[in-house]
């Protein structure tokens, strides 16, 4: 009881500067028609919860685990030896000493056996694929469907506490459990939605946006030739793909529109040459080229790039449309590493965090 007083007071204490805040940084209309209205929004969601069947679960955990074992055997005979397959060092002792894959890099914990370093051996042995493919499976397991079962209530629901102010562009997430990043590209994380069903009498609205970062990107740097892609309804990477590859839309290939989707989210998110050529497994000579022609053609795209990050390191923040702000300490780091991470935040918080607010917008609507 005491401390509820203590909070009560609190917020009639700061009150007023709190207001007063709100009109100095300019977000009434965040703070009063998308926050606030949302919290009810995010009550009723998390009180009514999501039904999810528990058979299908365990079915699926029954095929899964055979699956594992089956992988297990496969992993074993390739490697010639029982093992750890969930142990890096094992598994890095495994690929580059007993079996002398290339590439073997290491650090005070042994061999790196992370993703990118297995994609980069994907062709070079057998093993490899069966190690990803047993990860995948091992993480599904453990996290969806072993993991979710504890969450279910009484009333067959999970019922996951949703973070509003959680994430620093503003982006909602969602824990106990985490339901925000249940996979979808493997076959397997597919099955695993299907266990999530509306209740009696009910049905799953689904609303999205299409492309809305890319649109919001077309808007905050006034490029006139991406606002036209978008307001005459053209697929944005199949054009952006015929710029930068010197074809005719209709003569790109599916490789050509995945590279050039590959650019533009990449550029986005402040990539790198380097960064894009691993994604796109081509040299990073090759994928600058890339981004240097997608500059070329959306030269405005470039300037607010450039104008963005100066404008941060002068003010120290960064805001979305809406005037949320998010302080960006890292421009001021001496480490480079760090330095050149808060100039990929200052370019893609305005983007994402905008994005967020406009969905946020659009719950509170619907």
């Amino acid at each position: 009881i005491n401390d509820s007083i203590l909070k009560s007071k609190y917020i009639f204490e700061t009150r007023k500067t709190y207001l007063e805040e709100i009109d100095k940084e300019e977000i009434r209309e965040l703070f009063y028609d998308i926050e606030l209205p949302l919290i009810s929004v995010l009550t009723d969601m998390e009180y009514n919860g999501i039904y999810v069947d528990k058979d299908i679960l365990k079915d699926m955990q029954s095929s899964v685990e055979i699956k594992l074992d089956m992988l297990s055997k496969d992993i074993y005979d390739l490697a010639g030896e029982k093992f750890n397959i969930s142990s890096p060092l094992q598994l890095g002792n495994i690929l580059f000493g007993k079996l002398g894959l290339p590439g073997g890099k290491k650090n005070a914990r042994g061999f790196k056996t992370d993703i990118k370093v297995l994609h980069k051996l994907y062709n070079v042995h057998p093993i490899i694929e069966k190690i990803l493919e047993y990860r995948n499976l091992d993480k599904l397991n453990s996290t969806y469907l072993s993991g979710l079962d504890k969450y279910i209530g009484e009333d067959k629901k999970i019922h996951t506490i949703f973070k509003q102010n959680l994430t620093r562009t503003g982006r909602l997430s969602s824990v106990e459990p985490n339901i925000q990043n249940i996979p979808v590209r493997e076959e397997e994380g597919r099955k695993i939605r299907k266990a999530f069903l509306p209740s009696a009498n009910s049905i799953f609205l689904c609303a999205d946006y299409s492309q809305i970062e890319l649109r919001i990107l077309a808007h905050i740097s006034e490029d006139e030739e991406m606002m036209e892609a978008f307001n005459k309804n053209e697929d944005i990477h199949t054009k952006v793909a015929s710029d930068i590859f010197g074809v005719p839309e209709e003569a790109v290939s599916k490789s050509m529109r995945k590279s050039a989707k590959a650019v533009i989210f990449g550029i986005v998110y402040g990539i790198s040459g380097f960064g894009l050529g691993e994604n796109l497994e081509i040299s990073s000579k090759d994928a600058k080229k890339f981004i240097d022609k997608y500059y070329e053609f959306y030269p405005k795209v470039k300037k607010y790039m450039d104008d963005i990050v100066i404008k941060a390191r002068e003010d120290g923040y960064v805001k979305t449309l809406f005037n949320r702000k998010r302080v960006i300490e890292e421009l001021n780091s001496d480490i480079f590493a760090i330095r050149s991470a808060g100039e990929r935040i200052a370019l893609n918080t305005p983007i994402q965090g905008t994005s967020a607010d406009i969905i946020k917008k659009a719950m509170v609507e619907i």
